[in-house]
């Protein structure tokens, strides 16, 4: 490997370094505090390493690996998404019972197989990248060990997945034996010049875009999504509606683009389909909801539905650039709302309870108990909705130019009527936090987890007020996909 190998693959090696010094200080030194600052120090090592692999510009490691400014946006993201979600873990496991080290060990592997992920141009480091989120990702599920809620949640996550990535093998499998590679690229270069009528190709690609709409959770594959956002601890819900979710979209976005997958139009209206199903039903489904985890499950289907209008944008617009920019857009406020949100969820819940604090009854009066982290999740409740002014209204305001340039109406209306549909059980939550309770209990807050939440909290509303650095980074890196 060359010099440039090295420097490209700098935030990945900084990172493993940093697991390898986490590896030894829990064989030798238990102590917590220490474990989760050495792993966000490695995700802030990791984050700075990027400003030197992006001097690479785009650069082929391997052909299973590629790193370019659109990589280099997905890890900075992943990166500070990891980090708040170790920061807000610290206080949720601090007092449990069981080690809690290892729990750190586990977040550091799952962000290295999502940093994997973006940069696949391979079928096999999309598979390694994959099972390395998914198989830390199990255990991080039935974190911590008491109660029986997180051991249910990830058995069915270890489950459903499992059948997940099954299909996706079989997917792969007949993308293969039409096209004869795995590589992304070449595949790109076989629809260009082959019969993108094949029958065994158009059926492989559909099959694999069914089992990464399992991970995704489009309707109708969205099954595992409420029972295990509710049964899993609170930050580690984040992580998964989070950083799962942008690691497994991207590499998805870069073979959409790369071999053109989305010019078939079968494979175009399967994704079509799940994607209107998944705005419309998640937010249906979210108003049958007391639970205010399952509540962010259920949006959380709506907004990857939201999501796969910028996927089909790729395909829509003759300007590639302004669907991918789209997308990330989207993504960068998608993130920063929903980590808003289960930051409150996770400083609400105290060490001597087993559960989360989750019912809706549960808010009552909160404006009154807690004044501050009722303001911050009301930001993010409104920003989830698109209320102007937060992250959430740019970010739809994105998807819907593209898709009124795009011509995709029926996603359009679609998304109008999920949105509309979505103020109300997002409005429910924020008028239970401002009713009067009778026993007004006024329980001090953890420092660092409210100056956390309140971080978020006002780079949703920078986002939403003033986004045109994001718009102008997106746009400064967007090029590095091709």
């Amino acid at each position: 490997m060359s010099s440039i190998d090295y420097l490209a693959l700098a935030p990945h090696i900084t990172l493993t370094a940093a697991i390898m010094l986490l590896v030894l200080l829990v064989s030798f030194w238990r102590n917590h505090l220490a474990a989760m600052i050495l792993t966000v120090g490695g995700f802030a090592g990791a984050f700075a390493a990027l400003f030197f692999a992006i001097r690479t510009a785009t650069w082929e490691v391997t052909p299973l690996y590629l790193f370019d400014g659109f990589a280099a946006f997905f890890d900075g993201m992943i990166l500070i998404a990891a980090a708040v979600t170790a920061l807000i873990s610290f206080r949720y496991l601090d007092g449990r019972t069981g080690r809690q080290e290892e729990y750190y060990l586990l977040l550091a592997l799952a962000t290295l197989g999502a940093m994997t992920l973006v940069s696949a141009q391979h079928f096999a480091s999309l598979l390694l990248g994959l099972e390395i989120v998914s198989i830390s990702l199990y255990a991080l599920v039935a974190y911590p060990e008491e109660g029986n809620p997180p051991l249910e949640a990830a058995l069915k996550y270890l489950v459903l997945s499992g059948v997940g990535s099954t299909i996706m093998l079989f997917g792969m499998a007949l993308v293969y034996h039409a096209t004869g590679t795995m590589a992304f690229d070449e595949m790109g270069r076989f629809a260009a010049t082959g019969d993108r009528s094949d029958l065994w190709l158009a059926a492989g690609q559909a099959i694999l875009v069914a089992g990464i709409a399992f991970k995704l959770s489009l309707v109708p594959f969205h099954m595992w999504t409420p029972d295990v956002y509710q049964g899993a601890p609170a930050p580690v819900t984040a992580y998964l509606a989070t950083v799962s979710k942008a690691a497994v979209f991207a590499v998805l976005l870069r073979f959409a683009f790369r071999t053109d997958m989305l010019d078939n139009g079968a494979v175009f209206g399967i994704v079509a389909i799940m994607a209107i199903l998944s705005m419309v039903a998640g937010n249906l489904l979210a108003l049958l909801q007391e639970s205010v985890k399952r509540i962010l499950a259920y949006s959380s289907i709506a907004h990857l539905g939201y999501l796969m209008i910028g996927l089909l944008a790729v395909a829509a617009l003759a300007d590639h650039a302004m669907a991918l920019e789209t997308s990330l857009v989207f993504l960068a406020g998608y993130l920063a709302m929903t980590l808003t949100a289960f930051a409150v969820v996770t400083e609400l819940t105290p060490a001597d309870r087993a559960t989360d604090v989750d019912l809706v009854n549960d808010y009552t009066g909160l404006f009154w108990r807690r004044p501050v982290l009722a303001s911050v999740f009301t930001v993010a409740l409104l920003s989830l909705a698109g209320i102007p002014l937060t992250a959430g209204f740019i970010a739809k305001f994105y998807l819907f130019a593209a898709g009124v340039e795009g011509a995709l109406w029926t996603l359009i209306w679609a998304m109008i009527l999920g949105s509309a549909i979505s103020i109300y059980y997002y409005l429910k939550i924020v008028f239970a936090m401002t009713a009067r309770a009778d026993d007004v209990q006024h329980r001090s807050a953890s420092w660092a987890g409210t100056v956390t939440a309140v971080g978020l909290a006002l780079l949703v509303v920078a986002l939403g007020t003033y986004p045109t650095p994001l718009i102008e980074l997106v746009r400064m890196l967007v090029d590095g996909i091709g």
